[in-house]
């Protein structure tokens, strides 16, 4: 009789892991449309939809009438194999006598606001483990899609994840296939991209983890001509929370096509955050996310009236902010920037904008390519200003800019220059 019986427990796994990612999202809503319950398998569907929420006054605020009317709906049909040892799946590709409470494939569509229905190519095969946690492989062969003089086509994907309503944690690991966009004289072509990524919850709403993402390229073609794209892209990114403090680092890499009378870009960064305090942080960021629900952009003052608790909270417990490479490559050389921002722990109860100019230290290390400081200044005059006054002197082919900040005296290329910190009361 287990078969039954954990069909049961296999259809509401499958509903929790559904209901979970759309709370998660804060922006979903998932409705079980059909679930026809055999003794050896079953067939779902539910319907996924934005619910009226910060997303759907997101995407309202981007229409220009302020009204997007109805949005289309996904619509997932699961036909499910459940038992301790799904013996129905045999019947079907990448079927399992694994254990687990069951084995599943799902199919994709969109249902459009005039009611008419989309299918989307590729399926979704799926393992539910015996404490809950879903297993997934999407597979998407590859294809092509063309209407009214337009043409999409896309490469082989195929991305594994999974997730557990239990303890929240989110994996996730794949390639996306090339994709190419043409329509009349414009073309995007995307070479490819993978991805993995391990992500856990925290008690302050946000998730931690590791993010690696390499793009193979993309360029963008219009009437023949190349009007610039990225040669290649690499993010590595990795956040942790220790004893109510968070830390982090991300490293990217990116370099471009050529931009039409200008040439090839590249960009190398290397930023890391230490000892910031993670409640304040979570507090900042819902503060965020309701201002952008309002729509409305609020003005310094009203920000400061919303974020400023905590973001006093945040300086006051101290933190370390680190660039240790940052260099933006031109054609005409490259501008290298080296920044460090550090506060010191301070009594966030009494907290006093003097305090935490005493408490903190940082330092700025800037190298600007003369021949770009020769080409911006005409432009730009305040670039003359800064060399005049000598915040950029000149050494060899290169202006530089070296700078200290300690308990309020900032000292740039050697001359002191105190900072009033009266005016901060």
């Amino acid at each position: 009789i287990s078969p039954g019986l954990i069909g049961r427990m296999a259809e509401k796994s499958v509903e929790e892991n559904l209901n979970w990612a759309a709370e998660e999202s804060g922006a979903l809503a998932v409705t079980s449309e059909i679930f026809s319950r055999g003794w050896f398998s079953s067939e779902g569907q539910h319907r996924i939809e934005i619910s009226d929420d910060k997303l759907q006054a997101a995407l309202g605020s981007m229409a220009q009438t302020g009204d997007i009317g109805p949005l289309p709906v996904l619509i997932i049909d699961t036909h499910l194999d459940h038992g301790l040892v799904a013996v129905s799946s045999l019947a079907r590709e990448k079927g399992s006598l694994a254990p687990g409470l069951g084995s599943a494939v799902s199919t994709l569509s969109v249902e459009l606001p005039d009611g008419e229905t989309v299918e989307l190519p590729g399926s979704i095969y799926s393992k539910i483990g015996l404490s809950g946690e879903l297993q997934s492989n999407y597979v998407l062969p590859a294809g092509s899609f063309a209407e009214d003089g337009g043409t999409l086509s896309w490469g082989e994907s195929d991305i594994d994840f999974s997730t557990n309503p239990n303890n929240g944690k989110v994996t996730a690991a794949g390639r996306i296939g090339s994709l190419n966009v043409e329509d009349g004289d414009e073309m995007v072509e995307i070479s490819g991209l993978t991805f993995s990524t391990n992500q856990v919850p925290t008690q302050y709403g946000f998730y931690t983890g590791d993010v690696e993402v390499e793009l193979g390229g993309m360029s963008v073609t219009n009437g023949g001509m190349k009007a610039g794209g990225i040669k290649s892209m690499k993010l590595d990114a990795n956040s942790a929370v220790k004893s109510g403090l968070l830390s982090g680092r991300t490293q990217l890499t990116l370099d471009s096509e050529a931009i039409p009378q200008f040439g090839e870009v590249s960009v190398v960064a290397d930023i890391s955050l230490s000892g910031a305090d993670a409640e304040a942080i979570g507090s900042l960021q819902q503060a965020m996310e309701s201002m952008q629900v309002q729509g409305a952009s609020p003005d310094p003052q009203q920000m400061m009236a919303l974020l400023g608790d905590d973001l006093k909270q945040l300086l006051a417990t101290g933190m370390e902010l680190r660039f240790d490479q940052l260099d933006v490559t031109l054609p005409m050389g490259t501008v290298e920037t080296r920044l460090d921002f550090k506060v010191k722990e301070d009594n966030p109860t009494s907290f006093e904008w003097t305090s935490f100019l005493l408490a903190t230290e940082a330092s700025a290390d800037i190298s600007i390519p003369g021949g770009l400081v020769d080409m911006a200044t005409p432009m730009n005059p305040q670039l003359g200003a800064a060399v005049g006054m000598g915040f950029l002197q000149k050494n060899g082919d290169v202006y530089e800019l070296k700078a200290q900040y300690a308990k309020g005296l900032l000292t740039v290329n050697g001359t002191p220059m105190p900072i009033p910190l009266g005016m901060f009361q």
